[in-house]
């Protein structure tokens, strides 16, 4: 039997090993996938249960979950949400201290954010009378309205500027 060098044979199995793929995807993004940005209309979008500040001063969340029913798309960064209140409106400000994921979405995958806020006094100076809130999803321009129950939010400097943050998207599920 021919002896082959040690070299050769460790040499062989790298070359291998570094050819092979995970056999999945993660989830956790490839730079070429080839995916477009989601779009909203490709999405089933779920916002709440809450779990709902019960009175003024009070934090509360909104966990809001998107799954992809459509083609392979990308979501990376942060979700554009901005709160109503008839004809004010405020932008909800991103929660900076996480960072954002690129996330490749197949065919029935999800990834979730969580909209965090602070209940005000109903009729407050720096109070955002909310009925609805409006999401946008990072790299597209649609959107999609949300009715919003969840109470009044305060403002920091005023109604305009509320307390409140969203996270970056992270993925959901298996």
């Amino acid at each position: 039997m021919r002896a082959i060098p040690l070299s050769v044979t460790a040499l062989t199995a790298a070359l291998l090993l570094t050819a092979c793929g995970s056999g999945g995807d993660t989830g956790s993004g490839d730079k070429n996938t080839g995916s477009t940005a989601c779009r909203i209309g490709g999405l089933g979008v779920q916002a709440g249960p809450a779990n709902a500040a019960p009175a003024a001063g009070d934090t509360g969340d909104v966990p809001v979950t998107v799954t992809n029913r459509g083609a392979r798309c990308t979501l990376e960064g942060f979700p554009g949400v901005t709160l109503s209140a008839g004809k004010a409106t405020a932008t909800v400000p991103q929660d900076t201290s996480g960072k954002p994921q690129r996330l490749n979405l197949a065919k029935g995958d999800t990834a979730s954010f969580t909209l965090t806020y602070v209940r005000a006094k109903e009729g407050g100076a720096k109070s955002l009378a909310v009925t609805s809130l409006k999401l946008r999803l990072p790299g597209a321009s649609d959107s999609q309205d949300f009715p919003w129950s969840y109470g009044p939010v305060q403002g920091k400097k005023d109604a305009g500027d509320p307390d409140a943050s969203v996270t970056a998207f992270q993925q959901a599920g298996d």
